[in-house]
């Protein structure tokens, strides 16, 4: 059942961190990863054995290209009864505790815990697809869905939010997105790797337990395709980095810059698209958190904490917006292969358009991606900057 523990840890910005590796009862793998003393010392341990009776992990997902774009589709019929806004003695994230229903975490507590769906997308588990053509024909590829999606649980706590976390917490958490890059990035046929959270039921969230999740690609998705595709041609025909140029035109514009940082800068695009928009990217080419120095992980903690507060307070009377925390980085492994420089950003956004109303995508954006805002960049800019 349970797999050896190890430890790392960061002594130069003072957080040190332990993850221990467990296996839940139908053979999905559970990371703890502890920043509390006690638990990084060895001097306590985390409950191990998952007590359920669970079949094992078996999932028989699919993918189809599109001949017309050539992009990708996964089909996952088992999560159409996924688990759907339970109550609170049925929430999955939360730990488990004495008389009450055990939960997808053993332990009674926990300070950040990372474990595969237990409805995934995409799983290592996947069986083949039944044959390699949609009904034999060339025109319509098929392939196994095989991949990787794990959730990550902030906190124990299901009443807080991201924002809320205290710094060493949140710090964990970037420990855990860069240590599970590491690792999913090295699976075999994994191609990109992808952090990310939902909040808000207005965006279709099922668990309001605070968490995010992290897919791992046997494809590059097609936004990260087409990016470095164009970063790609950028280096080709002026011999440099195209995020290097975006970003320091940015800075000489100054009118859409949020915050910056010695390693990381907080700004709106000058194209943004949604009603609130704002990138954080580090200054210097990295490719993914993996590849981040600790001073650096540490100040996007500080400068993320402070860009989603900030997010928190950009409508009147909304005290939490609903947004997508989306964590760009560079394809892995042979699909890395001339990306042009491509680096790791996050892009948070909002669907919300003003308080209570949100923005509905129709023809124009869903039938062609023809974005049309309510809005401009420099006034999400100016609003992010007012809010101290």
């Amino acid at each position: 059942m349970t797999m050896a523990d190890h430890g790392d840890g960061d002594q130069g910005t003072g957080h040190s961190f332990r993850v221990t590796r467990t296996n839940l009862a139908d053979g999905r793998e559970l990371l703890y990863f502890d920043d509390d003393p006690a638990f990084v010392s060895g001097e306590r341990s985390r409950e191990l054995t998952d007590r359920r009776d669970l079949p094992p992990a078996a999932t028989q997902s699919e993918m189809r290209q599109d001949p017309l774009t050539g992009q990708w589709y996964v089909y996952a019929a088992h999560r159409m009864n996924r688990t759907f806004m339970p109550p609170a003695n049925e929430n999955p994230l939360a730990p488990t505790r004495p008389g009450e229903l055990p939960t997808e975490i053993p332990a009674d507590e926990y300070d950040v815990v990372v474990f595969e769906n237990r409805f995934p997308s995409l799983s290592m588990h996947t069986e083949s697809a039944a044959s390699a053509q949609v009904d034999g024909d060339p025109l319509f590829p098929r392939a196994a869905a095989v991949g990787r999606c794990e959730v990550v649980c902030f906190t124990s706590d299901a009443t807080l939010s991201f924002r809320d976390l205290p710094l060493r917490r949140a710090r964990t958490v970037v420990e855990a997105w860069a240590h599970r890059t590491r690792e999913l990035g090295e699976l075999p046929g994994v191609k990109y790797v992808y952090p990310f959270e939902n909040r808000g039921a207005e965006i279709g969230v099922t668990l309001q337990h605070p968490h995010g999740q992290i897919y791992a690609y046997p494809f590059v998705p097609p936004r990260a395709a087409e990016i470095a595709e164009r970063s790609a041609a950028y280096w080709r025909e002026h011999g440099r980095d195209l995020f290097t140029d975006v970003l320091a035109a940015e800075v000489r514009a100054g009118t859409r810059i949020i915050a910056q940082g010695e390693h990381f800068t907080a700004y709106v695009p000058a194209a943004a698209k949604w009603p609130v928009e704002a990138m954080l990217m580090p200054n210097r080419p990295v490719a993914n958190f993996a590849e981040l120095a600790e001073a650096e992980k540490h100040e996007l903690t500080v400068m993320y904490l402070d860009l989603l507060r900030r997010v928190d307070r950009f409508f009147e009377g909304v005290d939490r917006t609903p947004y997508i925390a989306s964590w760009n980085q560079a394809p892995v492994g042979g699909a890395a292969q001339g990306c042009g420089g491509m680096r790791l950003y996050l892009q948070l956004y909002s669907m919300m358009r003003s308080p209570g109303r949100m923005k509905f995508l129709a023809g124009s954006e869903s039938g062609q991606e023809a974005w049309i805002s309510d809005t401009t960049p420099e006034a999400i800019a100016q609003r992010l900057r007012d809010i101290a």
